[in-house]
């Protein structure tokens, strides 16, 4: 008898207490537990005071452009969990890809926060499968932004985009989808930025552009954490004992700040909207806010940036949560005017070397047709890097059968095609000229490596970029008077961003900035790749020695 008062006091108790839970930060801290060295056991917003509030938005677009570790992230995994349990809705939480993004967010973070919670282990019916956790009839899914096939046809009421500038852009809209079914819906975008205008930068400039302000506990008025205002740094270089001293300091009164004590100044803090106007809600918040990044870190993360370019990208993105460019990543106006030339396109040909470049665009077909020239001294066996280019036409046509005259009219050497998104149309011209048109795919090759296999070829994005786009810095290359302004364009929408790949070693990679097409640079791209398959071939005789 003993026992069973025992259970039905619990279970009332139970019940109770489930009855108060009326928000998601409530649910977090009933029954999320935590495994790390700053706060374990049950979840506390102690350490992390600016999450409450984003915890407890069930409605609506919320966006978060945000420093690195600051507690995002758990931040709506506890969302998900508590959509899956207290209001019974399914959820679906998207990451860059499926493998390993995905693969490892379920099993570190999902099945970890689930073998760590009681609550949660009686929860769910169903944790093995990778991508698919089911709590009886409420599902919450896990998937990667490249397929778009993974989707599709899956209706929940909760989306989360993690790391949303590293995602398919393509894709997003397409998940968005997911919740267009629901009366009542909650979409959640977060991400380090990367550049200007682009993934969840483009979509913060559209919200409400919260930062998160606190009084000062020494003057009472109330700042928040920004760079360099904040920071003092007390050294010039990384050997400098000196640097360890780095501080911050209230932006008003200038007084030092103590990094311990942050859990305590921080607790009287508040979000205060830019744009209040805006229906989407967004937030920015740095690494500043930390307790678990001194501002020694800070600091020495800050003076690594002066010398090496990732570095430089990771303090900014990563640190600050702030888009970045780095100098010399883009094409700008003035490398186009320097390589301006005193020739008008589409001038009748002469004998000479001539690729052609095709992007394969929603509407049109992007072409680039360029003559070459052999530099008078040679620098190395690179083909690319002794000729000189001189783009003799540049434009755009409708149909894949009208680019039959432009290789006739020039006697084109070699043309490489985008091959993607009109696969079949683009092996079907490559089929008709059999031997001087290949279709190119994007992948992961190394370096400037051209594999060709029969009439496709695939070759590496970044490396070719660097080497097509790089002409306009070495003024290696000449432009028509009459050149559009399409042209111009799609040239400086190209920006260079660098990051670290799974190993630590520096990698770069292309995107998309501020402007909404690139076709052009890639048409570029595809001609320079065709120079190298025309030199292969046999073709490089014809390089006339003007240069």
């Amino acid at each position: 008898m003993h026992k069973l008062s025992e259970l039905f006091c619990n279970r009332l108790a139970s019940g109770l207490k489930r009855k108060a839970i009326t928000s998601c930060s409530k649910w977090t801290e009933s029954y999320r537990v935590m495994k790390n060295d700053i706060s374990p056991g049950l979840w506390s917003f102690k350490f992390h005071p600016w999450l409450k509030e984003i915890h407890d938005i069930e409605e609506g677009r919320t966006i978060v452009m945000k420093g690195a570790q600051v507690g995002f992230t758990e931040c709506f995994v506890n969302k998900h969990f508590y959509f899956t349990d207290i209001k019974g809705v399914d959820s679906l939480y998207v990451l860059p890809v499926s493998k390993p993004d995905a693969t490892d967010f379920s099993s570190s973070r999902i099945n970890a926060a689930i073998e760590l919670s009681p609550h949660l282990q009686n929860l769910f019916s169903n944790v093995k499968n990778i991508g698919h956790k089911q709590a009886g009839s409420v599902d919450f899914m896990i998937r990667g932004s490249q397929s778009r096939s993974g989707l599709k046809s899956i209706p929940v009421g909760l989306l989360t985009l993690d790391e949303l500038d590293e995602h398919n852009q393509k894709n997003i809209e397409l998940a968005f989808e997911r919740t267009a079914g629901q009366l009542v819906w909650c979409i959640n975008l977060l991400s380090t930025p990367s550049i200007s205008h682009y993934g969840i930068h483009k979509y913060f400039l559209n919200s409400t552009q919260e930062y998160f302000f606190f009084k000062c506990p020494l003057c009472s008025k109330f700042i928040q954490f920004t760079f360099p205002d904040s920071l003092v740094i007390t050294a010039d270089s990384l050997d400098d004992p000196n640097l360890k001293n780095s501080h911050i300091i209230c932006t008003e009164c200038k007084g030092t700040l103590q990094h311990q004590d942050k859990p305590i100044y921080l607790a009287s803090g508040e979000w205060q909207a830019t744009k209040p106007d805006y229906e989407d809600r967004g937030f920015s918040c740095n690494q500043f806010y930390s307790s678990t990044v001194s501002p020694a870190k800070l600091a020495e993360a800050y003076i690594k940036s002066f010398s090496d370019p990732t570095a430089e990208q990771e303090f900014y993105n990563s640190k600050l949560g702030k888009p970045h460019e780095i100098e010399g990543a883009r094409v700008t106006n003035e490398h186009l005017q320097q390589c301006m030339g005193n020739y008008k396109k589409d001038a009748t040909p002469v004998p000479g070397l001539y690729t052609m470049g095709v992007d394969v665009g929603h509407k049109f077909l992007h072409i680039e047709i360029d003559q070459w020239f052999l530099n008078k001294e040679a620098v190395s066996h690179d083909v690319n890097q002794n000729a000189h280019c001189r783009v003799v036409y540049e434009g755009t046509v409708r149909e894949f059968e009208e680019l039959d005259f432009f290789l006739k009219k020039y006697q084109i050497n070699v043309t490489v095609i985008d091959a993607q998104p009109e696969k079949r149309k683009s092996l079907d011209f490559a089929n008709r000229f059999y031997g001087k048109v290949y279709t190119c795919f994007y992948a992961n090759v190394k370096s400037k490596d051209i594999k060709v296999a029969d009439n496709i070829i695939t070759v590496d994005r970044t490396a070719w970029l660097d080497v097509a786009l790089g002409r306009f810095k070495a003024v290696s290359i000449e432009l028509p008077l009459d050149v559009s302004k399409s042209y111009k364009d799609h040239l400086q929408t190209l920006v260079r961003v660098y990051d670290k790949d799974s190993d630590g070693n520096h990698i770069g990679l292309y995107r998309k900035g501020d402007k909404e097409d690139d076709h052009f640079a890639h048409a570029r791209n595809y001609s320079e790749i065709a120079l190298q398959l025309a030199a292969s071939f046999g073709g490089s005789q014809n390089i006339t020695g003007v240069f």
